[in-house]
């Protein structure tokens, strides 16, 4: 299996399937002299981390990460990373792989399951294997550690909505979002996400979600025009995450539906002789080059595929069957992929700084 590296200077290989023995990755391109210690790492696994509510799958991983490679102590005793590959991995502790059993032979609907068979001619049916989203821990302690290169940058994520029912804006709280499972913004909002929830998982149903990932700190000048844009990367980035089927930047879609004058961000003289933006529709970002606005990447998750609900499908030998996914699932994958979105804004951003200084200077 190809493609399991991202990036250019700043690169990382994913590793490990979903009930292996662990998980891991090795990041390629990290300059060296930068503090990384476990605990650098561990605070993000753990806002990712499964079985913390009722509303997530209840699978039980510490998700523990182990520094393999790539750090030393400095002359004032101080872990630093030495410019060579770093190497983390994750152990996988609660694998029930006895729960997939019985679809070992079928194809789960809206599942990898048919399409990896087609392509490889083999599957690992327990947990999904490599296209499982407990991939996606790797991806979390690979954006801590690209964090750790992008001194004064902010990365913070959100959940702005869960089905049909979205955030108010006009409430919006980024102190809020550690006090609820959702990672949402709006207090309100979060409770009545729980009740929706309640009644999916009840049902034994799903539903989907958007993510709002906001970089600030960003200078202006990161990405390069035509084929190494920053909102390329940052789309590339964000579809790469499992069950995603959307990404904005900025207004995105809802530019569409504006005017000229109205989608353009206007700007007037700063007091320190650069421009200040009166409006962000375009998310920080312009021909490719960000403008040193914020910038602003959303995403559509899909609902969970794997549901209680009897679906119509076929086996691998071709007869029509019906199909039970039983398990410990997530009733909405869009909450834990709140922390992966922002490693993913994290490595692509760090990516580009390199590329920048290099070129630049």
């Amino acid at each position: 299996m190809s493609h399991n590296t991202f990036g250019h200077l700043f690169r990382v290989t994913t590793w490990g399937e979903s009930h292996g023995p662990a998980l891991g990755c090795v990041i390629d391109g990290c300059p060296s002299g930068i503090p990384l210690k476990v605990e650098d790492i561990q605070i993000y696994l753990d806002r990712r981390r499964p079985g913390q509510s009722r509303y997530t799958t209840q699978r039980r991983e510490p998700d523990a990460v182990k520094i393999l490679s790539g750090v030393f102590d400095d002359d004032a005793g101080q872990q630093v990373t030495t410019g060579t590959p770093i190497s983390l991995m994750i152990e996988n502790t609660d694998q029930r792989s006895k729960d997939y059993g019985e679809i070992a032979e079928k194809f789960r609907p809206g599942h990898a399951d048919y399409t990896y068979f087609a392509k490889y001619g083999i599957r690992d049916y327990r947990g999904g294997g490599r296209s499982s989203a407990r991939e996606t821990a790797a991806r979390v302690a690979a954006g801590a550690v690209a964090r750790s290169v992008l001194d004064g940058i902010s990365i913070r994520g959100a959940l702005v909505q869960i089905g049909s029912r979205a955030v108010d804006r006009n409430s919006w709280n980024w102190d809020e979002v550690d006090n609820n499972p959702f990672f949402c913004p709006d207090a309100t909002t979060a409770a009545q996400w729980a009740d929706d929830l309640d009644a999916a998982r009840k049902a034994g149903s799903s539903l989907g979600a958007i993510i709002e990932v906001v970089a600030e700190g960003v200078p202006a000048g990161w990405g390069a025009p035509i084929y190494g844009k920053l909102d390329q990367d940052l789309a590339s980035a964000m579809m790469s995450i499992n069950a995603v089927k959307g990404v904005e930047i900025g207004d995105g879609f809802a530019a569409a539906a504006l005017t000229g004058e109205a989608n353009a961000d206007e700007m007037r003289a700063g007091n320190d002789g650069k421009p200040v933006f009166l409006s962000n529709h375009a998310g920080g970002i312009l021909g490719g080059i960000s403008t040193g606005q914020p910038v602003v990447a959303r995403f559509a998750v899909k609902p969970t595929s794997s549901i209680l609900q009897p679906r119509r499908t076929v086996d691998k030998h071709g007869q029509n069957t019906e199909i039970i996914t039983k398990g410990r699932h997530d009733p909405c994958v869009g909450i834990r992929a709140v922390p992966v979105g922002e490693a993913m804004m994290a490595l692509v951003l760090a990516d580009h700084f390199l590329r920048h200084r290099a070129q630049n200077g």
